[in-house]
């Protein structure tokens, strides 16, 4: 196993500096982004430029040599880092989730997560999240043998996979009273884990959402950080859930706020007609019930995780999807023609919104979870 032991600079984003250097460098990163995009290649070169600038370290705690920011201003980072590339920004957010969960288990729940938050404020590790196929059921093998498990398994949607250090994943194993989903960090550079080929999408091509398959890699007993019952509501996922879906979703208001400039830009240039101003008053209505929802689900997620919380948070995260996805629309709308061609950055946008439709709790499922909560049903049913 050989990781690579890189340097952020956590103190370079330290104070807010962050929006002045995403200010001078977001152009560089859009245009890498784009090409990114066309080429259907991963967006490694601004991520490494982020990590150097300590953008992985933002949210890591500042007494393990981390940028310390706060919850809120991270997604302000990554809804703004969102405007330029929206690949780049929901890569790092599926790190910077890790790292929020990580430090609030070690803060209310006294989890041993010292050790990975150093390993990303000193080291530079990268976190990678498996969420794509390890909700409420879980997925893979976890088989028991001396001193821990062998873990067999394919993983999905692993965004940011080719350069990443750490996977925070799961796996089923048989427990005493049945089957248990297991928790645990496995490291990418392990023999046994693959990084696979096949990231061909509509929409998010730059984040290298590659499969990862784990066959037969050794995870110790000490190395589980989590148990729980298959296909329930455990607190843990209330957790997740109330700390990871702003910061993703952030991501997408943020390519939404690119979309609007650039419509505007565009539909300036006609702006005396009638039929431009109706366009042009639909997406500021569309974006301002989208900043709204998304102001909201950023105050829940510093709540308390319960029910009530994952109820508020999901829902919210319904009204920011859509609401993206219908900025990026209205914003064709009123570029017109112009707006058609890939080089005005329109295209490119509408299609990585398409991607806030996909994340859990998907639609019909939310809609279910919010009925059953409100009814007092269960929410395991």
């Amino acid at each position: 196993m050989n990781a690579v032991i890189r340097s952020p600079r956590p103190d370079a984003c330290a104070q807010g500096r962050w929006r002045g250097i995403l200010e001078e460098i977001g152009p560089e990163l859009e245009a890498e982004g784009r090409r990114c995009d066309a080429e259907n290649r991963f967006v490694s070169a601004n991520l490494d430029r982020l990590e150097a600038l300590g953008f992985f370290a933002l949210g890591a705690p500042a007494e393990f040599g981390g940028g310390g920011a706060p919850y809120a201003e991270v997604c302000a980072m990554l809804r703004a880092l969102g405007r330029w590339d929206g690949a780049t920004a929901l890569t790092l957010s599926m790190h910077t989730h890790q790292v929020f969960v990580a430090d609030w288990r070690r803060r209310n729940g006294g989890a041993p997560t010292e050790g990975l938050l150093k390993r990303v404020a000193q080291e530079g590790a990268r976190l990678l999240s498996s969420g794509g196929s390890d909700w409420l059921p879980g997925s893979g093998r976890a088989e028991k043998v001396e001193g821990g498990y062998r873990i067999t398994a394919r993983k999905v949607f692993s965004s940011g996979a080719p350069a990443g250090d750490v996977m925070m994943t799961c796996a089923i194993a048989e427990g005493p009273d049945g089957p248990e989903v297991l928790h645990f960090p496995i490291s990418m550079h392990e023999d046994g884990v693959t990084v696979l080929e096949g990231w061909d999408t509509l929409g998010m091509r730059g984040t290298a959402s590659q499969d990862v398959t784990i066959e037969g890699v050794f995870l110790p007993e000490a190395a589980v950080g989590a148990r729980r019952p298959p296909g329930v509501w455990h607190p843990i996922f209330h957790m997740i859930s109330m700390v990871a879906f702003p910061l993703i979703y952030s991501v997408y208001a943020g390519i939404a706020d690119g979309a609007r400039a650039t419509a505007l830009e565009l539909a300036g240039k006609r702006a005396a007609d009638p039929a431009v101003q109706i366009a042009v008053g639909e997406m500021e209505t569309a974006h301002t019930a989208m900043d709204v929802a998304c102001q909201a689900m950023v105050e829940a997620g510093q709540g308390t995780p319960s029910p009530q919380t994952t109820g508020r948070i999901m829902t919210l995260r319904q009204l920011v999807g859509r609401g993206a996805i219908e900025v990026g629309s209205k914003a064709l709308d009123c570029a017109g023609g112009a707006g058609f061609y890939r080089a005005a950055g329109l295209e490119q946008r509408f299609r990585d919104l398409q991607a806030a439709r996909f994340h859990p709790l998907q639609e019909k499922p939310q809609q279910l979870y919010a009925a059953r909560l409100a009814l007092g049903l269960s929410l395991d049913g």
